[in-house]
């Protein structure tokens, strides 16, 4: 029985996706090829294709850039108080919200930095506006 499921397991494993992952493998090394990735660690490639999982969000904090905003302003108050209450999972969805993904690139947290920009919208009631982002800038607007 061991036997039998030590070549089952094999098979499914190994042998059954041996011709589709060669495939996969030939045509991924001729568009980076294994030299290029040989000088990483697998923690360091696995950082650097996925990002970092875990974050310090008051570093976070520290390195935003305020336009029309100060770093006391009661707006920006808020937003950080209300931000580090939330759970660890939503958080993670703002970072989404702003990135286009829940995970910080492979430079690190320390190196992450984004903008607050304040929402300038003539005639309207800021109660009634809703913070946007510009994901391809990082930049948050958001409204007094």
């Amino acid at each position: 029985r061991k036997e039998y499921v030590d070549l089952y397991v094999n098979y499914i494993f190994n042998k059954s996706v041996q011709k589709p992952f060669g495939d996969f493998m030939q045509g991924f090394l001729r568009g980076c090829p294994a030299r290029n990735w040989k000088m990483f660690s697998p923690e360091e490639l696995q950082v650097l294709l996925q990002g970092h999982p875990t974050f310090d969000w008051h570093l976070l904090e520290e390195n935003v850039i305020y336009r029309g905003y100060e770093k006391l302003d009661r707006t920006i108050r808020n937003f950080w108080a209300v931000f580090h209450e939330l759970p660890e999972e939503k958080k993670k969805m703002f970072l989404a919200f702003l990135t286009g993904s829940d995970r910080i690139s492979g430079y690190g947290p320390e190196r992450f930095r984004f903008c607050i920009a304040e929402y300038n919208s003539q005639g309207e009631n800021p109660d009634e506006l809703s913070p946007y982002v510009s994901t391809c800038q990082l930049i948050l607007f958001l409204p007094r």
